[in-house]
């Protein structure tokens, strides 16, 4: 799971769980003579404050998990989106017959509200759906190519494979105008026998680092129309071939697939 996929609208979910669990603690229902809190009344705790903590934990693994798993069909966040309307539809009514107002369902009854907003609003809101954490940018190399190594899955790491290139951190470098998408290295113009001049040798494809801007699916080399990953905005991979205007992709636990999408994509 890397935490640079989640959004801003991510970070307002998980404020309202904070929110929730604080809530839980205060009085529910005070009088003079005692103070009752959400861990003494079981059906509160579970249909309300529990039941929107974890509305929060699903929609988070939901959107942060490459391959989230599904149940009835259903995605985890789409079934933390509407465990959060239920627990926002309870506290609700919990408050209007509570005969009273306390500061238990009252900050219950926000943090509920802001929890629904947040997880039904971030699909359709621009500046919800925005990266919660920044890109990092790329390492400036040091003298004659050299510089700090972070490890794998960032530019200038110690894991170069062959045929390295242009475009390729801490690689060989040569001049950008002679490059072509990709980083391929253009034919010689006296590629043909005898001399004469004839069609150019295909060029070899050198390995580069990139960046997606958003996340994206990497789908299987086999033409598989399912996703076998998500490529998150704020980490780096590894482009080892292309094909076509697509990229194959490698992430850091060592998948390949094909990145259809090279829109806007960050070379490192």
């Amino acid at each position: 799971m890397n935490i640079r996929s989640l959004s801003r609208g991510d970070g307002v979910v998980t404020g309202a769980a904070v929110l929730l669990f604080i809530a839980s603690f205060l009085p529910l229902y005070s009088t003079f003579a005692t103070s009752l809190i959400a861990w003494e009344s079981l059906p509160l705790l579970m249909s309300v404050y529990l039941a929107g903590i974890a509305a929060a934990a699903l929609i988070i693994l939901g959107r942060a998990l490459p391959q989230p798993p599904k149940v009835l069909g259903l995605e985890l966040n789409q079934i933390g989106t509407l465990l959060s309307i239920f627990a926002a539809w309870t506290v609700f009514w919990s408050l209007v017959s509570s005969g009273g107002p306390s500061a238990g369902l009252i900050l219950g009854l926000l943090a509920a509200l802001v929890l629904a907003a947040g997880a039904i609003a971030t699909p359709l809101v621009p500046a919800l759906s925005a990266p919660l954490l920044g890109a990092p940018k790329p390492q400036t190399p040091g003298a004659y190519g050299t510089g700090p190594q972070p490890g794998y899955g960032y530019p200038g790491a110690q894991q170069q494979p062959q045929g390295q290139g242009y475009g390729y951190p801490g690689g060989q470098q040569t001049d950008p105008s002679q490059q072509s998408y990709g980083g391929q290295q253009p034919a010689p113009a006296d590629a043909t026998a005898g001399g004469a001049q004839g069609a150019a040798a295909p060029a070899e494809f050198a390995a580069f680092w990139f960046a997606v801007p958003v996340a994206r699916p990497l789908y299987g080399e086999d033409g598989s129309p399912s996703p076998i990953a998500e490529l998150a905005p704020g980490t780096w991979y590894l482009a080892v071939d292309q094909r076509g205007q697509a990229l194959i992709a490698q992430t850091q636990d060592g998948r390949r697939g094909v990145l259809q999408d090279t829109t806007g994509i960050q070379r490192g």
